[in-house]
């Protein structure tokens, strides 16, 4: 029973500074946009990821053939 004495009051302290912490972020515009970084990353394309139409000499000069080497081939 004694030990209520010490957890009723360092709970309401801990209460206390969590709820100062939530009144702190408001008026410091902490939950302004939620939702603004999450578009930008999404919509962020400096540069094109997708080729629109290589030219096949150059695909031709990039693109190494397979050689298969009988040697190394376990049987």
């Amino acid at each position: 029973m004694g030990v209520l004495y010490l957890f009723v009051p360092i709970s309401m302290v801990i209460a206390g500074i969590l709820v100062w912490a939530a009144f702190w972020a408001i008026r410091n515009n902490q939950y302004e946009d939620l939702e603004g970084p999450a578009h930008r990353i999404l919509l962020d394309d400096d540069d094109p990821r997708i080729p629109t139409q290589p030219d096949t000499a150059d695909q031709a000069k990039t693109t190494p053939h397979a050689t298969v080497d009988t040697n190394q081939i376990p049987k």
